[in-house]
């Protein structure tokens, strides 16, 4: 089993900056692909950013490309994701998610909702224009 948990959302301005972080505990291994995920009340949970293990393989949304930055520190089991430039329209809760298998070959693998094993609760961010 793997736990996630999420912090360092909040509400910022438009073009400013947040770096919410998850930390992971349990059975975590170099298997592990992990991604973030948002969602608006209403509408289904996109994709944001994944990464590999290694750190060396990144994939990102089309609509955070350039302004996100997903990473990760194995020592301390936790995954950031750097949010610069922020738009009104990355207002969503934003989930954390963990890979039992390794998908990180494959955008297609790692951006499906359905290719991760373990959520966390999720972190709010808001963007006031």
């Amino acid at each position: 089993q793997v736990q996630l948990v999420e912090s360092g959302g909040g509400l910022v301005q438009a073009g400013g900056s947040l770096r919410p972080s998850c930390a992971a505990s349990g059975r975590i291994d170099s298997k592990n692909t992990m991604g973030w995920f948002r969602q608006v009340p209403g509408t289904e949970r996109e994709f944001v950013a994944a990464i590999s293990w290694s750190g060396g393989t990144t994939y990102y949304a089309d609509s955070v490309k350039g302004r996100f930055t997903i990473s990760r520190d194995n020592a301390k089991n936790t995954v950031y994701l750097q949010m610069n430039s922020l738009k009104p329209e990355d207002t969503a809760l934003y989930y954390c998610a963990a890979a039992r298998r390794d998908y990180s070959w494959s955008y297609f693998s790692a951006s499906r909702i359905t290719s991760y094993d373990y959520w966390g609760q999720g972190t709010q961010v808001t963007v006031s224009s």
